[in-house]
């Protein structure tokens, strides 16, 4: 981050400009536009942001996929500055303070995810989504700043009587998604991801108060889709990656089985907070001890865990720890078709045979799921292209390209995992 500059005042006071400069790989320079949003980046809340990768095990397939959180909510909130000068631009009434807002909105987006995210929401914290904790979150923050983020809270739940600042927010076309795709896609190499972020957002506009993309912009809008249907089957649903999600999966559940039955692990104190209490959502959000622990969390503490319990005395988990420090992840088939229980019993038997377990704890090295991948749901968020004569349409119907009608199905295929020891049983 760019230092700034110091501005000398009578009698040797110093206040620092916090109107930085940040520079970012993926789109050079980025500015911090005010000392709140400069504020919100300092606080622990978001520097916690900067030891969670954004693309969890997904480090273990593609070697550059380090990048954190951090970086990613910077970058939305870069794209988020670029939107609104368009929109601006093209006469739409934007305040500084609903600017501000929702330039603040994008930002915290993101705030309530914890560590390898969707893996500890399985587990750890069961019943309560990172987006309920990014809420309560933001009203934390919102007590700390003397209650100037309220329009920022409006705008990133919804109830603000602009839905187009929403739709920046959290829409099928949202700076959320343009910036991960870009990142992503330049940090794990994987090229057919990257998409014209900047001709996208020259080519947005409102109408009716919702947010639209302008006619010459449809190609633009079919590569984004193409690309992100794209980038799920090639990173986010990569099989290796699912393989490797999984396997912290069934760590953090034996962890947690082993912890509700008294068996002490090691964890640092927040972790161990989550380990040994079972947590409803209502009790979440009520008792602010929760919250705390939550946000001293992040990648470390799981992965230093991981690390001890390798050499614990639970065969069990110290032997999916050993599967993990040392990349031996779970074969892991995919088929557009369930798998056959017989064939799924019988790897169970072998488990049971090879690895000298129990019947009951076969789910842990041999097991079946699904992957789902959806590039684009037709609904009340869809993307509406605005035509020339003044109408609106969905881009599934104004664009002639056929591929997109697929997009907008649901594609499912079914997963069998098993141990590596197992590979010889077909």
């Amino acid at each position: 981050m760019y230092s700034g500059k110091l501005t000398i005042f009578a009698e040797g006071t110093f206040i620092l400009n916090k109107k930085k400069i940040i520079n970012d790989p993926v789109y050079g320079f980025i500015t911090i536009p005010s000392e709140l949003v400069y504020d919100l980046i300092d606080h622990p809340y978001f520097q916690r942001l900067r030891n969670i990768k954004q693309l969890g095990m997904t480090h273990l397939v593609y070697p550059g996929a380090v990048h954190t959180r951090f970086h990613h909510a910077l970058g939305a909130m870069h794209l988020m500055s670029m939107a609104i000068e368009t929109l601006k631009g093209k006469g739409h009434e934007i305040t500084e303070e609903e600017e501000e807002a929702v330039v603040i909105a994008i930002l915290l987006h993101d705030i309530g995810h914890g560590p390898y995210s969707h893996a500890l929401e399985n587990t750890i914290v069961s019943g309560i989504s990172h987006e309920d904790i990014s809420i309560l979150l933001m009203n934390s923050l919102n007590e700390k700043f003397g209650n100037k983020l309220d329009l920022a809270i409006q705008i990133f739940k919804g109830s603000y009587n602009k839905p187009f600042l929403h739709q920046l927010v959290s829409g099928q076309l949202d700076t959320d998604r343009m910036d991960y795709l870009n990142r992503d896609s330049f940090f794990t190499g994987v090229s057919e991801g990257i998409i014209g972020f900047d001709r996208i957002i020259k080519m947005l506009n409102v109408f009716n108060g919702h947010l639209v993309v302008e006619e010459k912009g449809i190609y633009s809008i079919e590569k984004f889709l193409v690309a992100r249907r794209i980038m799920y089957w090639q990173v986010y649903l990569h099989k290796t990656a699912v393989a490797a999600e999984h396997l912290l999966v069934k760590i953090l559940r034996r962890a947690k089985e082993l912890s509700n039955k008294g068996v002490h692990l090691f964890a640092t104190p927040s972790f161990n907070h989550f380990l040994v209490n079972t947590i409803s959502k209502d009790e979440f959000i009520t008792d602010p001890i929760h919250i705390r622990n939550f946000t001293c969390l992040d990648d470390h503490d799981i992965f230093t865990s991981v690390k001890v319990w390798a050499t614990g005395d639970d065969q069990i988990l110290s032997r999916l720890c050993r599967y993990l420090l040392t990349r031996s992840l779970y074969k892991i088939e995919v088929s557009p078709e369930p798998f056959d229980p017989k064939r799924v019993e019988s790897l169970g038997e072998r488990a049971v045979d090879v690895l000298n377990i129990e019947s009951k704890d076969v789910g842990y090295f041999v097991f079946t799921d699904t992957i789902t991948n959806h590039a684009y749901k037709v609904d009340d968020e869809s993307i509406n292209i605005l035509m020339k004569n003044g109408t609106t349409r969905d881009i599934t119907l104004a664009s002639d390209n056929a591929i997109l009608e697929g997009l907008s199905k649901t594609v499912k295929k079914h997963i069998l995992c098993y141990t590596k020891e197992l590979n010889n049983l077909k």
